[in-house]
């Protein structure tokens, strides 16, 4: 595939949720970033689109397995560097920091999550990725952008006593312009709570 052949594809509003009624201070520990948590496929590596509706981006080739990396998302995920302490939270755990960077020009040694996917795990909590993601941030204020958030991820942000944020993406579009958006005015908004 050509540069020329790379074609915008129209995104999605992003679909938010978080704690009701959180406000930006809530529980932020002093001098705290918020912890923004990045899953890689359906957010970076994009997957369902339409041929005739590329977005923009780049195939590779990662441990034999082709992705297509949106350029837009990894754009996205500097500026958003400037106001969140990135961790990656992703099947690919450790990979993604050995491949992303390299490919996209992402920061480089950014922490990852590691998952117990046992039954046992995932029954208790609801979702595969949660026992690992508060572990990490405890009660830090957090977002977390992903595909495939479901009813026990929300149930779980609104719980939590420190301001959440979801942002769930479309995987053919990945970080999208109004994702962004949404994340650095949560991110500002607990500068602003300081």
């Amino acid at each position: 595939m050509t540069r020329a052949d790379l074609a915008d594809q129209a995104s999605d509003r992003p679909r938010t949720l978080g704690r009701a009624g959180a406000e930006p201070s809530d529980c932020a520990p002093m001098g705290a970033r918020p912890l923004l948590f990045v899953d890689v496929d359906g957010v970076i590596s994009l997957w369902g689109f339409a041929l005739d509706r590329v977005p923009p981006g780049r195939w590779a080739l990662v441990e034999g397995v082709p992705h297509f990396l949106s350029v837009r998302a990894a754009e996205h995920l500097l500026t958003l560097s400037a106001h969140f302490d990135l961790v990656w939270c992703t099947g690919w755990e450790e990979k993604a920091d050995e491949h992303l960077p390299h490919l996209l020009q992402l920061p480089v040694g950014l922490p990852h999550l590691s998952f117990d996917r046992t039954r046992d795990e995932v029954s208790r909590h609801g979702h595969w990725k949660l026992a690992a993601i508060e572990q990490h941030a405890g009660d830090r204020p957090l977002a977390w952008i992903d595909d495939a958030l479901d009813d026990a991820c929300r149930a779980w942000a609104q719980a939590r006593p420190a301001p959440t944020l979801l942002v769930q993406t479309d995987p053919a579009v990945g970080l999208a312009d109004e994702h962004a958006e949404t994340l650095r005015s949560f991110a500002l908004g607990m500068q602003a709570g300081r």
